[in-house]
C-alpha cells in the first residue's frame, strides 16, 4: 500500500523552513524554544544566556515583551545551539549523538553544489523601509551583553554583506557590530578576514565601502557566515548548496546589495577611508576581553529595512560554554574532516572541535592508521586546512578507538599513548589574531601544539591491550542485569 504521508526530506519535515520564524515554530515542536518575558536588554538577555547554557540539554531563548519597547519586538539567542536545532537547521536525520550531525555533513559535503541566491522583486524585509531622520538602529532591543562591553551590540548573531569590488562575489560574514548612535556603527574585522580585505580593497581606491548588517534571518545563514569558507565563495551560495535552493534575495534602494528577502532586521550604509570611532571592548569567545578598545571603521547606517514585529538574532561571546558555542564545534569539525579528506587523507573515524577551546583552540581528529606517519599527516592538515588555521592551539590526533568527543577518553590516550618528546611537534607562526588573550598586542600569529596520542605505527602489534570488556561481553552482562542497572 502507497503511504499517502510526504517523504522526510529534511529532518522531520518534508522541506526546508521558508524563514526564521518557521524555523522558530520547528524548534518549538521539537521542545527546542524557551520563551522568557520581561527581560531587560541592559545585561539581563546576557546574563540569563549564560546562565541557561551552563546546562545541559539547553534550549534557544525567546525574548518577549522587552521593557521599553513595543510587544512584538523580540530577541533571539542560541538558535542553533543544539545537536537537534543543528540538524532541523541543515535538514539532517534526527540525531542521537554529536558525532551523527558531524557525519551527515561531512557525507553531504561529497556531493555539496553552492547555488546562487533568486532576485526577487519583493519580500518581508521590505515591510518597514525607513531613511533620513527616521533611522534609529536603537529602535530595536539591542542588548548590552557583558558588564565590561564598550556598548549595545547589534550585531553578534549577523551577516555583514558586502560585494568584492574587483571579482563581484558577495562575501556574509559574521562580524561584531556595535551602536555608536542612533544612526552609526562600528564594525570589527579579524586581520585576513574576507571581509576586512574587501573593506580595504574599496579604502585604497579612496572609495567608500558599501555594506548591510542583517541581524535577524535564516540560521543557516549565520552557521554560514560564522565559518571560513574559500575566498571567492559566497555564504549565499554555499548555504543554499546546504538547503538543496536558492535563497531569495531583494536588492537593497541604495547600492543594490542582495539582502536576504525574508531577513527581520537589515541595516544599509557606507563605511568611509579615515573615518573611525572607539569599538570595543567587548567579551569574545576565547573568554576574555581580549583586543581591548580600539578605532573602527564606522558604518554610516542611511536605510533601515525591519518586518512587522521583528526579531533581533543575538549571539553572546563569553567564558565557554555560550548560546553558539556547541553548534560551532559541529560545523567546525565536520569542515576540518571535508577538508582533511579532500587533502587525500584517509582513515578519519571522526573530528571535534571542543567547547572548551571555543571551538578552535583544542580540536581532535581520530583515525585508523594506515602506515607509518598517518597520524601526523591528519593532524598537519588538521591544523592548516582553512577551517581549522584562524585562532588555533592545540591539535590532538587519536586511534580510532578513542571517541573525540569524550575530553575524558581524549586525555586518557594522551596520558597513555603520547610521549612528549616523541610525539609533540610545534609549528610556528600560524594565523591568530587579537581575540587571542595570549598574544601580545598588534600580533596576529601564534604557534599549534600537534599531539600524536595514538599509539606508535610500529607497536601497534605489541601494544597492551585496553583493560575493559569486550563489547559482546557488556552487551550480554547488562542484559542479564538490566533490572538491576537501570535503579541507578
Amino acid at each position: 500500500m502507497n503511504d499517502p504521508r510526504p517523504a522526510k526530506v529534511w529532518n522531520d519535515y518534508d522541506s526546508p523552513h521558508l524563514d526564521l520564524r518557521e524555523f522558530l515554530v520547528r524548534i518549538e515542536r521539537a521542545g527546542e524554544l524557551l520563551r522568557i518575558p520581561r527581560v531587560h536588554w541592559n545585561l539581563e538577555m546576557g546574563t540569563l544566556a549564560e546562565a541557561v547554557n551552563e546546562r545541559s540539554n539547553v534550549p534557544a531563548i525567546l525574548f518577549e515583551e522587552v521593557p521599553g519597547y513595543p510587544k512584538g519586538f523580540r530577541t533571539l539567542s542560541g538558535s542553533t545551539n543544539s545537536m537537534k536545532r543543528l540538524a532541523i537547521t541543515l535538514g539532517f536525520p534526527v540525531p542521537a549523538h554529536p558525532l551523527d550531525v558531524v557525519r551527515a555533513y561531512r557525507d553531504r559535503m561529497k556531493t555539496h553544489a553552492p547555488i546562487p541566491p533568486r532576485v526577487v522583486g519583493e519580500g518581508p524585509v521590505l515591510e518597514n523601509v525607513l531613511a533620513g531622520n527616521d533611522v534609529d538602529v536603537l529602535k530595536f532591543p539591542v542588548p548590552f551583553l557583558h558588564e565590561l562591553d564598550g556598548g549595545r551590540y547589534i550585531g553578534t548573531d549577523d551577516i555583514v554583506i558586502m560585494r568584492d569590488p574587483e571579482g563581484g562575489w558577495v562575501n556574509c560574514g559574521t562580524y561584531r557590530v556595535m551602536v555608536h548612535d542612533a544612526k552609526r556603527v562600528g564594525v570589527w574585522m579579524s586581520p585576513g578576514k574576507h571581509g576586512r580585505q574587501i573593506r580595504e580593497k574599496y579604502f585604497k581606491q579612496g572609495k567608500p565601502c558599501p555594506v548591510l548588517v542583517s541581524c535577524g534571518h535564516d540560521p543557516l545563514l549565520f552557521l554560514a557566515g560564522g565559518n571560513e569558507l574559500r575566498f571567492g565563495l559566497s555564504e549565499y551560495d554555499y548555504a543554499g548548496g546546504h538547503r538543496g535552493a536558492p535563497f531569495d534575495v531583494v536588492e537593497s534602494e541604495l547600492h543594490r546589495l542582495p539582502m536576504p528577502a525574508h531577513a527581520e532586521i537589515v541595516l544599509e550604509g557606507e563605511m568611509h577611508p579615515g573615518e573611525t570611532a572607539p569599538e570595543g571592548p567587548f567579551g569574545e569567545f576565547t573568554g576574555y576581553y581580549a583586543g581591548g578598545q580600539s578605532e573602527q571603521p564606522v558604518i554610516r547606517v542611511q536605510r533601515v529595512y525591519h518586518r512587522d514585529d521583528p526579531i533581533l538574532t543575538i549571539a553572546t561571546p563569553m567564558r565557554p560554554p555560550s548560546d553558539f558555542s556547541y553548534s560551532k564545534c559541529v560545523m567546525k569539525a565536520g569542515m576540518i574532516w571535508d577538508e582533511v579528506e579532500r587533502a587525500g587523507v584517509g582513515g578519519v573515524h571522526g573530528v571535534w572541535c571542543h567547547e572548551a577551546g571555543g571551538a578552535r583552540m583544542f580540536n581532535v581528529i581520530a583515525i585508523k592508521q594506515a602506515y607509518a606517519g598517518h597520524a601526523k599527516q591528519a593532524a598537519i592538515a588538521a591544523a592548516s586546512c582553512q577551517s581549522g588555521s584562524y585562532l588555533g592551539r592545540f591539535v590532538v590526533v587519536v586511534d580510532e578507538d578513542i571517541d573525540p568527543t569524550n575530553l575524558f577518553e581524549v586525555l586518557w590516550a594522551m596520558c597513555t599513548r603520547c610521549d612528549p618528546a616523541e610525539d609533540i611537534d610545534i609549528i610556528r607562526k600560524m594565523w591568530s589574531g587579537p581575540l587571542d588573550p595570549r598574544i601580545p598586542r598588534g600580533t596576529t600569529w601564534n604557534s599549534r601544539a600537534v599531539i600524536d596520542a595514538c599509539r606508535p605505527f610500529e607497536m601497534l602489534k605489541d601494544f597492551p591491550p585496553v583493560a575493559r570488556a569486550s563489547p559482546e561481553l557488556r552487551a550480554k552482562i547488562e542484559a542479564k542485569f538490566r533490572d538491576v542497572l537501570s535503579k541507578l
